[in-house]
């Protein structure tokens, strides 16, 4: 009688083996060998404390692809994000980390292409009509050439690394709008910037679905966290000025890394 009930017990427990292998999370699953590509939003400038051998790409240990390896330990992890990174900085100069072992790839781009940090500038320095004007063509850019930038991006992603699951992170709004700020550009400026974000992270979302890769949308963590609001996770302008407009450590810990981490 012993032996007839110990046979269906090793069995429901071989089955519930099964079905926790099978049900194990992405991030175990998948960060076996990790790449970090993009620009300044996935390299962590802005977070203040840089890796030194990364010179002018700004990588820091804060960044949330440093941040998910240091929790996950995968058994490589090669960060080669660079602040000013366009897709053809990706492709010249990063591609050539990933290959046929790589398992998990994060990547941010397509802010610089379009423009972004220009009109910024342009916001910040030349008043409300000049940023309107800017914003403008940067949406432009954005809808008419960024997608087929991407395409070709993804692509070489899908091509040097093709079991690699692939996370693909827009941009947050840097606003908020009716905020603590009574200084710098005007709402109606702010409102044309965040409204610039929300036009690329479509564009992104768009290619990276077409791609077949995963999409983790910023926005919703930032909310209530951007510039003027009462809990900062992004820097306004500031020295050194190529830190400002780029999320701080809290940033990168509370923004970017859970929608990472949930997708990895």
């Amino acid at each position: 009688m012993r032996s007839r009930s110990v046979l269906p017990f090793f069995g429901t427990v071989l089955l519930l083996a099964g079905s926790l292998l099978l049900t194990a999370s992405p991030a175990s699953a998948a960060g076996g060998r990790y790449v970090a590509l993009g620009d300044s939003y996935s390299s962590g400038e802005g977070t203040g404390d840089y890796i030194g051998s990364a010179g002018s790409c700004d990588r820091s240990n804060h960044a949330y692809p440093a941040l998910w390896a240091a929790a996950h330990a995968p058994s490589s992890f090669a960060f080669v994000a660079c602040s000013g990174a366009t897709t053809t900085d990706v492709i010249n100069n990063q591609l050539s980390a990933l290959n046929s072992s790589t398992t998990l790839v994060s990547i941010s781009v397509g802010g610089n292409d379009a423009g972004f940090a220009g009109a910024m500038q342009t916001c910040v320095l030349s008043g409300t009509d000049a940023c309107l004007a800017a914003v403008s063509n940067a949406k432009s850019f954005a809808n008419s050439k960024l997608p087929g930038l991407l395409d070709q991006v993804y692509a070489g992603i899908r091509n040097r690394a093709p079991s690699a699951r692939v996370v693909v992170l827009d941009y947050p709004h840097l606003y908020k709008i009716g905020g603590s700020c009574s200084f710098g550009i005007s709402d109606t400026s702010r409102s044309a910037i965040n409204g610039a974000a929300d036009t690329i992270d479509s564009v992104i979302a768009g290619r990276a679905a077409a791609a077949g890769f995963s999409f983790g949308d910023v926005r919703q963590n930032f909310t209530n966290h951007e510039i003027c609001s009462a809990d900062w996770w992004l820097n306004s302008t500031r020295i050194p000025v190529h830190e400002s407009y780029h999320p701080n450590s809290a940033g990168h810990t509370n923004g970017y890394l859970p929608v990472f981490a949930a997708r990895a």
